[in-house]
């Protein structure tokens, strides 16, 4: 089947919303953005349509991101970033979606109590290349995208002077445990946090990394 690997561009901004919702699910039923929406998957997702626009440019922003299309249809979606402000972005870019989708500013002031649980258990590594926002859709799931698109987003990081790369998932994702090893990453860590599991029914985060 004919792949093709290539930088997103705004006009990619439905798929992108979709792979972050989809990403935020990682393996659950329900995920950080119903967490903090409270509201049904099409609203989540084009909620996450307009982090993808949005002027802050957060981890969301389409710009970080490379897709892959099979015979033209857009099929998985991965972003990186060298620079961990794009997280410190995230309120601003929820701040322009909240906006967007009419919510009033009484309830964006929840988002943040609604969604803390998320950064309990989060490692890192400094001076590494994040990979975060890695989805795929069902039917193209294992077909090597993600292991193509890892590849791309190596050599981007390589490019840029990185020595090392990491990614994070929840506990229990063993597809994506599968992709990473097949990808050279390796155990870095894990953590648990009580309110993570409370949330969302899984002790917390694993974190892999490699050299490049």
């Amino acid at each position: 089947m004919p792949i093709t690997i290539r930088p997103a561009t705004p006009n990619d901004a439905p798929f992108l919303g979709w792979a972050c919702f989809e990403a935020a699910r990682s393996q659950l039923d329900r995920g950080w953005f119903e967490i903090v929406l409270q509201r049904d998957e099409a609203f989540c997702i084009q909620f996450a349509t307009y982090l993808t626009l949005a002027k802050a440019v957060s981890w969301w922003h389409w710009s970080l991101f490379h897709v892959a299309e099979v015979d033209g249809v857009l099929a998985s979606a991965m972003c990186g970033f060298g620079d961990d402000s794009v997280y410190r972005e995230s309120h601003a870019a929820m701040a322009e979606a909240g906006d967007k989708m009419g919510i009033p500013k009484s309830e964006q002031a929840q988002f943040w109590p609604r969604g803390k649980f998320i950064i309990s258990p989060s490692t890192s590594e400094e001076g590494a290349w994040t990979i975060e926002n890695v989805a795929t859709k069902p039917q193209f799931r294992g077909t090597g995208l993600t292991y193509a698109l890892l590849q791309v987003e190596l050599g981007v990081a390589r490019s840029k002077g990185f020595k090392r790369a990491q990614i994070s998932f929840f506990v229990g994702n063993t597809a994506a445990e599968r992709n990473y090893t097949k990808s050279h990453f390796k155990f870095a860590e894990e953590k648990h946090a009580p309110d993570f599991e409370a949330a969302l029914g899984i002790p917390g985060v694993r974190r892999f990394a490699r050299n490049i």
